[in-house]
Formats: structure tokens, C-alpha cells, sequence
């Protein structure tokens, strides 16, 4: 996406800032899926699908999230530009490989439940907060919440989180009710970051 007509060249951020907060934004996020995958919690948007599949039929959750997003790239491609679709599609990719090498980097004994939704909603609204500020998601609900926010100046926070609740009903089938109970928490948690730090127009930084 280019710069606003009145956004100045020197506030555009370089690669290499591209870069450092991709993988910025993926770490958080990545330690968050693994917070929730080791207390059986479903967090929202696609990552929260991809652990859906995960939780239904054991495929591993790197499978699940790439197969999850597929679709979703055709919209990122057509709507938001070929930038911001290969972002997307790098920080997809990272999150499939860090949650996959986190399983060696990071053992938990144990996570009391209310805290693993707390703080793991925490780390991915964080992380997903860098990603949007240099325009990057992590594919489905993602993409279609920021471009509601650019095309309509809807909140991509509170948009995402309407479509995370309607995602956490079909969960209903396949959680128990105290692990959706915090599952809702925490994705109100991750909304709320959004929502709260991700306005049309208060920040100005392009890539």
C-alpha cells in the first residue's frame, strides 16, 4: 500500500524495520499459541482456527495454520497489494515454524489456565499490534479486519473480535465449557490491545 498523499517519505518504514518487527511480532505471537495450545484454549482469527482442526482431528498446528490461510491470500493479494500479501505470507510461515520449534525450546510443567489466557492473549495482541503497524497480518481474520478498517475505518480490533466470538461458538462443540470460558477471555484480551492501539489514523508509520 502506498503512503497517504500527506504522509512524509522519512515516515515510512524501511525493510529492515519491516523485518525486525515481523519477527518481533511472530515471536510474541507464536509464545502466546503455545501458552494456549498447553492449557487447551482456542485464541481467535486464524490462528484460533488453525488450533480448532488442530484440537478436531490432531493434525499439527503449523499444517492446520498454512492450510487454515490458503484461501485468505487471494483477498490479501487483490485488496491490500502484492506487499502486503508476501508479509503476510512470510509472517504465516514464521509463526508455522516457531510454534513448531517452540515445542523443543519451551517446556511447560505446568500453566494454571486462567493465567495461560491472560498472558497468552496478551503476547499475540501485542505481537498481532506490531504486525498491523507495519502492514502485516497473519492471514484470514487478519486480512479481512484490516481491510474493513482501511476500506470502511471500522476497528480492526472490534471487528476481529465479533468474528472471534462467532468462531469461539463453534468451539463449543469440541472445548469444555470452563476452557471456552477462558478461551472468550482471552480474545477479548487480544481485541482489546487491538483495538485500543490500532486506530484509523493515529499511527502514521507506512511500509
Amino acid at each position: 500500500m502506498s503512503a497517504a498523499p500527506d504522509e512524509p517519505l522519512s515516515d515510512r518504514h524501511s525493510l529492515l524495520e519491516d523485518a525486525f518487527a515481523i519477527l518481533t511480532g511472530c515471536l510474541l505471537v507464536s509464545l502466546g499459541v503455545v501458552f494456549y495450545a498447553h492449557a487447551t484454549l482456542l485464541v481467535g482469527g486464524s490462528s484460533g482456527m488453525a488450533l480448532l482442526l488442530h484440537y478436531a482431528t490432531g493434525w499439527s498446528f503449523p499444517l492446520a495454520f498454512s492450510i487454515v490461510n490458503l484461501p485468505f491470500y487471494a483477498l490479501a493479494v487483490l485488496r491490500m497489494g502484492w506487499a502486503f500479501a508476501l508479509r503476510t505470507f512470510a509472517a504465516v510461515s514464521l509463526v508455522s515454524l516457531l510454534v513448531r520449534l517452540s515445542a523443543g525450546w519451551v517446556r511447560l510443567a505446568a500453566a494454571e489456565p486462567l493465567y495461560a489466557s491472560v498472558v497468552g492473549g496478551v503476547l499475540i495482541g501485542v505481537g498481532l499490534l506490531i504486525l498491523f503497524r507495519h502492514r502485516t497480518g497473519l492471514g484470514g481474520v487478519n486480512i479481512l479486519a484490516m481491510y474493513m478498517q482501511d476500506r470502511f475505518g471500522w476497528r480492526a480490533g472490534w471487528t476481529q473480535l465479533a468474528i472471534d466470538l462467532a468462531l469461539l461458538c463453534g468451539a463449543a462443540f469440541v472445548l469444555p465449557p470452563d476452557r471456552l470460558a477462558l478461551s472468550v477471555v482471552g480474545a477479548v484480551i487480544v481485541n482489546a490491545i487491538l483495538a485500543v492501539n490500532h486506530r484509523p489514523g493515529r499511527y502514521t508509520g507506512y511500509s
